[in-house]
C-alpha cells in the first residue's frame, strides 16, 4: 500500500525552494541574520560559538551570516569579546565554525565590519588606535574622530580584501560586507557623516566611492563565482529616522556602482520588514533594491516577532507574530531571501519549526536570551 505524504505547508513551498547567489546554492529562502553576541573573548571563536551556529543549520536555516567580525585594521572594532577576522587562532576558530555548519547540511558566510566613528578612543583590542570615520563625525554629529586620510583608506580597503580571501581560503561559502547601519562603510555613504570634499564625497555616487572599491577589491581577492553579499540601511545607530536615499532615483544612484564594482546580492537591513520604503507603493527597502538592481536580495526586520527589535536592548520581549504577510511578499518574488535575527536566536529550532508547520510550538521572544549563547 503506498501512503501519499501531506503536501507541504504553504510556508514549506515557498521557504524551501533553493536559490543561487554567486556560485552557491543556498538549500532554503531562510537565512540568520547577523548579530553581534560578544561571547569571544580575545576575538577568538570558541567551541560554543561552534556550537551555536551548528544548531541553527541542522534545525534548516539556508544560510547563516555570522555576527559582525572585525576586519584586520587596529580602528575596526572596540570590544575584545567580538570575534575577529584575522590572526591565527581567530581564524582556526572561525575554521571550525565553518566544517560545523557544513556537516549540518548549512552554508555561510562571515559578516566583515569596520565600526568607524562609532568606536571610542581607548576600546579593546586596540587601545592606542583613533577611532576613524570619513570625516571624523559621529553620527550624533560630534567630532570626536580623525577624518581618513588616503593612507587610511587604503589600508582599510586592503584589510577588507585580505579578510575575503581568508574567507574563501578556510572553506566559507561567500562574504557579507557590512554597510549599514552607521557603521564606517555607511559613514562614507551617509552625507550625515561624510562632508569631504575630495572623490569620497559630494553626491550621492561619490559617497558610493568608498564602498565600491572595497567591494571591488573583495571581488578581487576570491574566486570569481564566491558570492558577494553587500548589507546597507536607511537607519543608523542614533539615527533611526536617518535615510540614504528619500526616492527610488537616489537609491538606484547609490545601488547602481555597488553593483558594478561586484556585489551578487544585497542585504536590506529595516527594523520592520512590512513598512514600505517610498511613498505610491508598498514594496519594502529590499523590494525597492531588487527592482533597481535585478540582483538577488535578502529582507529583514522583526520577522516572526511583534515588535521592533531596538527594544530587546532594553529589556523588552516580544510576541510571536504570523508570517503570512512575509511569504505573501516572497511568493509575488517581491525579494528573495529573509533574514532572521530575535526569533532564531531565540528559538534555534524556528526553522525546522516553520518548515514543518509546526508554529504553535513557536516561542516568543524573551530579552534574556541575550544573556546567553544557545
Amino acid at each position: 500500500m503506498t501512503v501519499t505524504p501531506p503536501p507541504a505547508s504553504r510556508a514549506a513551498q515557498i521557504l524551501s525552494r533553493p536559490i543561487t547567489l554567486g556560485g552557491l546554492t543556498v538549500p532554503n529562502r531562510i537565512v540568520m541574520a547577523p548579530m553581534t553576541r560578544m561571547f569571544s573573548p580575545g576575538g577568538i571563536p570558541g567551541d560554543d560559538v561552534v556550537s551555536y551556529y551548528a544548531r541553527r543549520a541542522a534545525a534548516g536555516v539556508g544560510l547563516i551570516v555570522t555576527e559582525g567580525t572585525y576586519v584586520g585594521h587596529e580602528s575596526a572594532g572596540g570590544s575584545s569579546r567580538v570575534p575577529r577576522f584575522h590572526g591565527e587562532e581567530q581564524l582556526a576558530g572561525w575554521a571550525k565554525v565553518v566544517e560545523a555548519v557544513h556537516q549540518a547540511g548549512g552554508t555561510i558566510v562571515p559578516q566583515l565590519w569596520h565600526i568607524g566613528t562609532v568606536r571610542k578612543q581607548g576600546q579593546n583590542p586596540h587601545p592606542d588606535a583613533p577611532s576613524h570615520g570619513p570625516s571624523g563625525l559621529r553620527v550624533d554629529g560630534t567630532e570626536d574622530a580623525t577624518p581618513m586620510t588616503q593612507d587610511d583608506i587604503d589600508a582599510v580597503i586592503a584589510a577588507f580584501a585580505q579578510a575575503a580571501a581568508d574567507a574563501e581560503r578556510i572553506g566559507f561559502d561567500g562574504v557579507e560586507i557590512h554597510g549599514a547601519h552607521g557603521y564606517l562603510l555607511d559613514q562614507f555613504l551617509w552625507e550625515g557623516t561624510n562632508r569631504r570634499t575630495d572623490a569620497y564625497g559630494g553626491d550621492p555616487v561619490a559617497r558610493t566611492t568608498f564602498a565600491a572599491q572595497i567591494v571591488a577589491a573583495v571581488r578581487a581577492a576570491v574566486s570569481p563565482d564566491f558570492p558577494v553579499i553587500f548589507r546597507f540601511s536607511q537607519w543608523k545607530q542614533e539615527a533611526y529616522d536617518a535615510r540614504l536615499a528619500e526616492t527610488p532615483e537616489e537609491l538606484e544612484a547609490i545601488l547602481a556602482p555597488l553593483a558594478a564594482a561586484g556585489v551578487d546580492a544585497f542585504h536590506a537591513s529595516t527594523r520592520r520588514y512590512w513598512l514600505p520604503e517610498f511613498e505610491g507603493s508598498d514594496l519594502n527597502l529590499a523590494g525597492w533594491t531588487k527592482k533597481l538592481t535585478g540582483k538577488p536580495v535578502i529582507s529583514v526586520g522583526s520577522v516572526g516577532l511583534d515588535g521592533d527589535f531596538i527594544n530587546a536592548f532594553q529589556g523588552e520581549g516580544s510576541p510571536v507574530k504570523s508570517i503570512d504577510n512575509l511569504l505573501d511578499r516572497l511568493e509575488a518574488e517581491e525579494f528573495d531571501m529573509v533574514a532572521v535575527g530575535r526569533a532564531l536566536l531565540q528559538d534555534p529550532e524556528w526553522a525546522a519549526k516553520v518548515l514543518g508547520d509546526r508554529f504553535d510550538e513557536l516561542k516568543p521572544y524573551d530579552a534574556a536570551a541575550l544573556q546567553t549563547l544557545s
